[in-house]
């Protein structure tokens, strides 16, 4: 493995592509210790704690894909999740809308077309988030020394506007790294962002199990047991996430001029979970909304109660998040794989299915096995999403060390760290390095 290491950083593209994307990521972290102006940071501490279920389970949530910035009230405390918002509308107004569905086909200016919208939309998103935000954070107090303190002393119309000013600029900025980092570094810039944010917690989450153990809360036997599950799940997720379909293809032969083309056998890979991590981040951006509009209203009974339904944990939220999770599952793979597209190219280059006739048959043929074969990667994509509840359910363990043992996090960090490495394979491989894994088992590896 060290070995392969040293050979990332022979390859001079690749060696400046990863220290482009550490960099970026050691900005992003700095930014997360810079609080808004005006809060006092240690009254809202003690204010979280004090904070009733329903309120706790959002903002841990929420804070889960800040990275940890938004209990912290800093910059970055509205996260990237304005963007993927953003994003989710843009690409359902894809598939009703006429204008976006031929900006969808223009290629790259409708794509740049698209990109622009989806950022004039982050920015709308933002300030929405940012007023509520603010509106939360004025209304906020605890008692520290014995004496009730707010957390913003003065909550005027300044406040305000550079409150809403400053997060959108945050998040308009980590929009701006997660593109930079997908153009000019290594993986996806955005589930990159999301990621890290999610590890930075890890090491407090280990500190959290050995104090539960050294104070008898917890047994070597529960450790043990714990491990395992995580080894599991783990092995559950990267088996969804490479596993595919293979159809086979072949290709009739054709003599032009002196030379034969053709009439060589191939597969077309449908993956079970085409969709990758994209689903689970898809729903929780949209069940997040009625807890921002929530957070607006703290002192609502009809809020609280509404924030209670939308916590994490609750029953109405892990089966709206289940079902969420199999429905843009289906979405997704319907804008990534086009079966249309594929049978219209394998028709112009000759290929064809054996016993399936080219053009309309071959594509209803693909679609009728791609719809099989996503549903049980969509309905293990949302067992996996709701599974730290199901273990605290039957073993007495804190939410944040369960979500590391499956669910919204281990399912971003596991295929994000699958797709960056499959992306660092491909650098190795066109330089004939020898990849990570010499016997080849990365689904995607190609030799050049």
């Amino acid at each position: 493995m060290f070995e392969k290491i040293v050979n990332i950083f022979k390859i001079p593209e690749l060696k400046r592509r990863i220290l482009f994307t550490l960099g970026l990521i050691a900005v992003f972290r700095l930014g997360g210790h810079v609080p808004l102006p005006g809060v006092d940071v240690d009254v809202l501490g003690a204010a979280i704690e004090n904070l009733q279920s329903g309120f706790q389970g959002f903002l841990g949530l929420y804070d889960l894909f800040a990275g940890g910035n938004f209990k912290k009230a800093t910059v970055f405390a509205l996260g990237i999740m304005p963007y993927i918002s953003a994003s989710i509308i843009i690409q359902l107004l894809g598939s009703v809308i006429p204008y976006f569905q031929k900006l969808q086909k223009e290629g790259e200016e409708g794509r740049k077309k698209i990109t622009q919208i989806t950022r004039y939309g982050t920015v709308a998103i933002s300030a929405a988030q940012a007023f509520g935000v603010a509106i939360f954070l004025t209304q906020m107090e605890a008692s520290i020394g014995g004496a009730s303190a707010k957390v913003v002393p003065d909550g005027g119309a300044g406040f305000f506007i550079l409150t809403m000013l400053t997060l959108i600029t945050g998040t308009v900025f980590l929009m701006w790294l997660g593109e930079q980092i997908t153009e000019r570094g290594i993986g996806n810039g955005i589930s990159l962002i999301i990621m890290i944010g999610i590890i930075v917690r890890l090491p407090q989450v280990i500190l959290k199990e050995v104090h539960y153990v050294q104070n008898d809360v917890h047994t070597i036997f529960t450790e043990i047991l714990l491990i395992m599950i995580l080894i599991a799940v783990i092995a559950g997720v990267i088996m969804l996430t490479q596993g595919t379909r293979k159809i086979p293809v072949q290709y009739a032969k054709r003599v032009v001029g002196r030379k034969v083309y053709g009439g060589q056998s191939t597969h077309i890979p449908l993956k079970v979970n085409s969709a990758g991590v994209m689903p689970i981040i898809f729903a929780q951006a949209i069940l997040m909304l009625p807890g921002m509009v929530g957070t607006m209203f703290p002192d609502s009974v009809f809020m609280n109660g509404i924030l209670r339904w939308f916590s994490f944990g609750h029953p109405f939220y892990l089966i709206t998040f289940g079902l969420f999770i199999v429905f843009f599952t289906y979405f997704y793979t319907a804008i990534a794989f086009n079966p249309a597209d594929v049978a219209d190219n394998m028709k112009k280059q000759g290929g064809f299915i054996p016993g399936i006739r080219p053009g309309k048959k071959t594509a209803e043929y693909i679609d009728n096995i791609l719809t099989r074969v996503t549903l049980p990667g969509a309905i293990a994509l949302a067992i996996i999403a709701v599974m730290p509840s199901i273990i605290t359910s039957f073993m007495d363990i804190d939410m944040d060390v369960a979500s590391f043992f499956g669910g919204t996090s281990l399912l971003i960090m596991v295929g994000v760290a699958l797709d960056t490495l499959q992306q660092i394979e491909s650098h190795l491989l066109m330089r004939h390095y020898d990849g990570f894994m010499k016997s080849g088992k990365i689904k995607g590896r190609r030799r050049a």
